[in-house]
């Protein structure tokens, strides 16, 4: 019989992201407390660029963000976010970096998951994502529950299951 697999991969929608910051930027048009401000949200596929007139409009955002990221699906494990640095015409800067992919030195504590739990599995590290593979796809499927409830700091989705 062939084994089956799937493959544990940390990644952001980024059309669900897309829709997610354009609410907020309507939401933000649309609110009293940022008439005749200079918020602006920009992104591209590696980061998220605040830029806010003081630091209450900027945590404001990054709220207004935060719930509109979780509506649409995406986990808050996803963002990393940086300092706040003064930009141009006397406002704030903050860049929130998304993170992507599995690297090798944070996948560890997955590795060391499933060689604990005594399945009978292999996981291996194939670029920026972990592909798991065993004879039972009930092991694989216990696999999956086990790294469910680990408290990981990337988001993991679990996709390939075949």
């Amino acid at each position: 019989m062939a084994d089956s697999s799937f493959d544990v991969v940390s990644r952001i929608d980024g059309q669900e992201l897309e829709n997610a910051l354009n609410q907020a930027r309507k939401e933000i048009q649309g609110r009293f407390d940022f008439k005749n401000s200079k918020t602006t949200i920009e992104n591209t596929d590696k980061e998220i660029t605040i830029v806010a007139d003081d630091e209450l409009k900027l945590k404001n955002v990054i709220d207004i963000i935060q719930s509109r990221a979780i509506k649409r699906g995406i986990s808050l494990k996803a963002f990393e976010y940086g300092a706040v640095e003064p930009a141009s015409q006397n406002t704030l800067r903050q860049k929130i970096a998304l993170k992507m992919g599995i690297p090798k030195e944070k996948s560890k504590p997955i590795f060391d998951a499933i060689k604990n739990s005594k399945l009978k599995v292999q996981a291996q590290l194939q670029g920026d994502q972990i592909r798991v593979s065993g004879k039972s796809k009930d092991d694989l499927q216990k696999a999956i529950a086990l790294l469910k409830t680990l408290d990981y700091e990337l988001p993991l989705q679990f996709i390939n299951y075949r």
